[in-house]
């Protein structure tokens, strides 16, 4: 389960990552920047599906949700500097809530 863990949250980091060189490549006109955001997003989608195959999809989708969450919300704080506002926040505490009635 721990490497489950962190293979969601190396997952969620390809995914969130690749989206925010997917956009600094668009604000920037860079074309070096798109394509290292859609190759990240290509490896993201390997990893959570070769690592989750013991769970059937939803349950494993479920649970990358949570990692994917927390991991958008520091990609935004460090590189877009954009803090959670008090509705961001609530709903991702009900997203962990969710989270964990699925684990449990």
């Amino acid at each position: 389960m721990i490497r489950l863990a962190f293979a969601l949250i190396a997952a969620a980091t390809l995914e969130a990552g690749g989206n925010a060189l997917l956009r600094q490549g668009l604000i920037r006109s860079w074309w070096p920047l798109l394509v290292a955001g859609i190759a990240a997003l290509g490896l993201y989608g390997l990893l959570v599906n070769q690592s989750g195959m013991q769970f059937d999809f939803g349950r494993l989708m479920g649970c990358y949700i949570v990692a994917f969450f927390i991991v958008s919300q520091i990609i935004a704080v460090l590189i877009f500097h954009d803090l959670p506002s008090r509705r961001t926040l609530i709903g991702g505490t009900l997203i962990l809530l969710g989270g964990l009635t699925i684990l449990v």
